[in-house]
């Protein structure tokens, strides 16, 4: 018996050391929780550190639109060192220009004119087609003004111009006389062919310009028409009798640097071309061009 006791005694003082160890074993979880929320830990402060990064990149972004809207309503540019742009300091632009035209061309559907104003300054101005001359008086109302506008068609730019509507045409009477006389009824023209070598009828020179483009021919006729200062050109409209004019073929158009009026019963020599267009609503199946008068 006191055997069996001192065996027991034995037993429970090894199975205490035992009963410790399973008691801390529950421990063990938390101790993962720890080292989870040491983990966890950096990761908010990484967090924290992110959203501040974010604001402070945002802040300087704010103040850059800040400062670029508050020049854009300055009307300066932040390009170019925050030069303003050239429209802030130009000149005040007559869009209703009245002057005397001093030039005059045409091209791609538009009538160019430069016009002299009253106080002595030049402005060039372009409306649909219309005829014009050296002399007119054109009055404009709400033009376009344009800087640097390139013309394709007459490979030239305009340092500026304004694009406006048709005109009102002052002291017009002299040309609305012309066609008056041009629209005549009972006038009948009858003029004699050239002499020469490379003399034709206006009905011939139609008829033949296909060979004959490119080349030096001469005509007599009287003129019926005028334009001048067009594209700095003078352009005549010669008739001699001949010719359709159901079919187009009866009157010739002619340009010089040389002068002539209507009536004006004139010689031309020049180079024939065939199917010439210079756009703007000018397009020829034949015309003599750089002619030279004589009368």
């Amino acid at each position: 018996m006191k055997r069996y006791s001192t065996i027991m005694s034995v037993l429970v003082t090894l199975a205490l050391p035992v009963a410790g160890t399973c008691a801390d074993a529950p421990k063990a979880p938390e101790k993962a929780d720890t080292k989870v929320e040491a983990v966890a830990a950096p990761k908010a402060a990484d967090a924290k550190a992110d959203v501040k990064a974010d604001a402070a990149a945002k802040a300087p972004e704010s103040k850059a639109e800040a400062i670029q809207k508050s020049m854009s309503k300055s009307g300066h540019s932040m390009m170019m060192g925050g030069a303003a742009p050239a429209e802030a300091g130009a000149a005040e632009i007559n869009t209703n220009p009245t002057g005397k035209v001093i030039e005059t061309m045409a091209g791609g559907g538009y009538t160019y004119a430069n016009l002299e104003v009253a106080d002595g300054t030049k402005t060039w101005v372009a409306y649909p087609v219309l005829e014009t001359r050296v002399g007119d008086t054109l009055s404009f109302q709400g033009c376009m003004p344009m800087s640097k506008f390139q013309s394709k068609t007459l490979n030239r730019t305009f340092d500026s111009i304004l694009f406006c509507n048709a005109p009102e045409v002052k002291g017009a009477a002299k040309p609305a006389a012309k066609e008056a006389k041009k629209a005549a009824p009972g006038e009948k023209i009858k003029v004699e062919k050239a002499t020469g070598a490379n003399a034709y009828t206006v009905e011939e020179i139609f008829a033949k310009r296909g060979s004959l483009n490119g080349k030096q021919v001469v005509v007599r006729g009287q003129v019926v028409k005028t334009a001048t200062g067009i594209m700095n050109k003078n352009w005549l409209h010669l008739q001699d009798g001949t010719g359709s004019d159901k079919k187009k073929t009866n009157d010739l158009v002619v340009t010089t640097t040389d002068n002539a009026e209507e009536g004006d019963i004139i010689t031309v020599s020049g180079t024939l071309a065939k199917d010439k267009d210079f756009g703007g609503g000018y397009k020829y199946t034949a015309i003599i061009e750089k002619g030279s008068v004589k009368k």
